[in-house]
C-alpha cells in the first residue's frame, strides 16, 4: 500500500496537470504516483488499489498518458497482465517537435489569408500567433540540444543522479 505522502504527492501532481494542461485529475494522479512508487512497473490492478480508483479510471488514464508518450505498457513473455511504467527519461521531451509548430504557423497563415484586407486590429492576433509558432519551430531544436547537454550532466549514465541546477 502506498504511503500517505505518496498519495498526497500524486494528488498534487494530478491537480497541477488538470489546471495547467487540462488533463483529467486521475491521469495526473497516476503520473505522480508512478514518479514515486516503489515498484517502477505496476499492473492496472495494483495501480487501482494504490490510487483508490476504479480499473476503468486507471486504464483510461494509462491510455491518455501513453498518447502523450509519458508512460508505457509492457508485458513479459508468459505474463497475463500488462505492466505500466514511466517512459525512459532519455527520450525526447514532449512538445519539442518543431514540426508541430511549423504546422501550426501554416494553419494560422491560412486564417490570416482569409482575413484579406481586414483592419490591422483583426490581423494582429494571427500575425502574433504565426510569429510565436515560427519562433518555437526555430528555437526548439536548439533548446532540445541544450537540454540534452544539461541532462547528460545529471543523468545516471552520465554520473550524478540529481541536477546541479534548477530545471524548472
Amino acid at each position: 500500500m502506498p504511503q500517505d505522502t505518496q498519495l498526497t504527492f500524486a494528488d498534487r501532481i494530478g491537480h497541477f496537470y488538470a489546471r495547467q494542461f487540462g488533463f483529467p485529475p486521475m491521469a495526473g494522479r497516476l503520473l505522480g504516483y508512478l514518479l514515486v512508487c516503489d515498484a517502477p512497473q505496476q499492473s492496472i490492478d495494483q495501480l487501482s488499489d494504490a490510487l483508490l480508483a476504479s480499473r476503468s479510471a486507471v486504464t483510461g488514464s494509462v491510455k491518455l498518458l501513453e498518447s502523450f508518450r509519458m508512460v508505457r505498457r509492457t508485458r513479459m513473455a508468459g505474463d497475463r497482465v500488462d505492466r505500466v511504467c514511466l517512459r525512459p527519461v532519455n527520450e525526447q521531451p514532449q512538445h519539442f517537435d518543431s514540426a508541430v509548430h511549423e504546422e501550426q504557423a501554416a494553419l494560422f497563415r491560412e486564417g490570416l489569408a482569409l482575413l484579406g484586407d481586414a483592419p490591422v486590429e483583426r490581423l494582429m492576433p494571427l500575425q502574433e500567433k504565426i510569429a510565436l509558432a515560427e519562433f518555437f519551430a526555430e528555437r526548439l531544436p536548439l533548446l532540445l540540444d541544450e537540454w540534452r547537454v544539461r541532462r547528460d550532466g545529471f543523468h545516471p549514465e552520465g554520473g550524478s543522479t540529481t541536477p546541479t541546477t534548477s530545471i524548472e
